[in-house]
């Protein structure tokens, strides 16, 4: 392959990339004795017609285009010979490494550097869109990102290359649905053949993620198609983190419209309302707590009726070896000390009436469960990453008591943490309307639909906290 001239002009040095039915070399144009890149589509068996419009496509695209950060038109052929049919799309060469490279070889981006990468990317994308018509790149990833000539202060120059999958509104293909992209960095409209400029914001938000997670999009749960990532870049700046999850935004009309309100959004965060607000419900003791940070659901002490009931353990407790000692006059020191503790489980069970809290929260790490007695927490369990919070359930449970015909309606709302289930239910003196909105609010603060499961059981007692 080396040393091959092609149009008499174009002298290979070396393969630069190959997939099927396509490949890039790098060639010197023997005219000027600069270095090419040149893109060929073979006329093989895989070859498509639509292939060949998005080749042409691209070929017109950068002929129209000029801009330091894209590679440049120079020449487009077609190539007649007995073992090589097609055409070839010769275009400036950047050298430089791509950010998948530079990834893949364990380079790390610090928090001014990603600025640094989405500011210049931004200025590429507003030049693009801001053509008549606006020209779509449709494809932003690592692997489509250069950096050139890096320096000690700076990432470099940053370049735009293939602009294979491009779209400019001009652009029609007779009604049929043309879905181009990579899985991971496709904004959702693009998977029904929709883009408009605000999908290639969805792109280079997804390309920074990877930057500031080392871990490709598709490697990253989701949530109602929300790439979740905030959890593993705590060291992040809150507004950088919040911008992010702007940039990827699943719903078109949430999302940043365009790449100047993008980068005016990086220069000037939004305000994130970091001070709690405290919400009650009316006819409710339930508080709930939350900002943009982390939501917490408090569940004060059952009160006096329920002390009481614990407080009939003590004095019952207190009085059976009493009452025993009355009727048998022998050594009853061992009914003595099951009273004691009798005692001593009633005694906690009271104040744990009277004073404890109880406080499911989720921040943007873990969910926990924590019990509060006067300022003094400890967890009720081990946290459980964010994360792996996966679903969001109101379960509704019809039991039978048994020898009677009467029915108990139990319903309990659960959050669904990898194999551990949070419960809030009649066991913390929960209402039916209560569980509805706290269930509410957590499937607004999450982003999770609220899945609803009915169904018959035996009576066993009561709710449990944790499965």
């Amino acid at each position: 392959m080396a040393g091959k001239i092609l149009a008499e002009r174009y002298e290979v040095q070396r393969q630069l990339g190959k997939q099927t039915g396509r490949q890039t070399l790098l060639a010197r144009d023997l005219q000027t004795q600069e270095l090419v890149a040149i893109k060929q589509l073979f006329l093989g068996g895989d070859f498509e017609w639509q292939d060949l419009k998005l080749f042409e496509r691209e070929a017109e695209t950068l002929k129209a285009l000029d801009h330091p950060a894209i590679p440049r038109y120079l020449d487009y052929l077609e190539i007649d010979e007995p073992d090589n049919k097609g055409f070839a799309l010769v275009q400036t060469y950047v050298d430089g490494k791509t950010l998948e490279e530079h990834l893949t070889a364990g380079r790390t981006f610090s928090e001014i550097e990603v600025k640094e990468l989405a500011k210049s990317l931004l200025e590429i994308l507003i030049y693009l869109h801001e053509q008549n018509p606006p020209v779509i790149h449709r494809d932003i990833k690592p692997s489509n990102i250069l950096l050139h000539s890096r320096s000690g202060n700076t990432v470099g120059q940053v370049y735009l290359v293939d602009f294979g999958s491009v779209q400019n509104q001009a652009a029609k293909f007779g009604g049929t649905i043309t879905v181009v992209g990579t899985y991971g960095y496709m904004a959702p409209e693009q998977f029904g053949g929709r883009s408009v400029p605000a999908s290639d914001l969805y792109g280079l938000g997804a390309t920074l993620i990877y930057l500031v997670t080392g871990l490709h999009p598709t490697e990253l749960s989701q949530q109602d198609l929300r790439i979740q990532f905030a959890d593993r870049v705590t060291q992040l700046n809150p507004n950088l983190i919040d911008w992010l999850e702007w940039m990827t935004e699943p719903s078109l009309e949430k999302r940043l419209s365009s790449a100047g309100e993008a980068w005016r959004a990086l220069k000037n965060p939004r305000h994130i309302n970091k001070s709690p607000r405290v919400v009650q419900r009316q006819g409710s003791d339930i508080k709930l707590i939350k900002n943009s940070e982390f939501i917490e659901i408090v569940i004060p002490p059952p009160g006096v009726g329920f002390g009481l009931n614990a407080l009939l353990w003590v004095v019952m407790a207190v009085n059976i070896p009493l009452l025993v000692n009355f009727h048998n006059q022998r050594d009853n020191s061992g009914i003595i000390i099951i009273g004691i503790l009798l005692a001593a489980v009633g005694l906690v069970r009271f104040l744990g009436m009277l004073f404890v809290e109880e406080r499911l929260r989720i921040d943007r790490q873990e969910i926990a469960y924590i019990k509060d007695l006067l300022g003094l927490q400890w967890d009720w369990s081990p946290p459980t990453p964010r994360r792996d919070i996966r679903q969001l359930e109101i379960e509704q449970i019809e039991s039978t008591i048994p020898f009677t015909r009467k029915k108990l309606r139990r319903v309990s709302l659960i959050v669904q943490a990898g194999n551990r289930k949070y419960r809030l239910g009649q066991k913390q003196g929960l209402s039916e309307s209560e569980i509805e909105w706290l269930a509410t609010e957590l499937s607004q603060w999450l982003g999770l639909k609220i899945k609803t499961t009915v169904s018959l059981n035996s009576f066993d007692g009561g709710d449990s906290l944790l499965h």
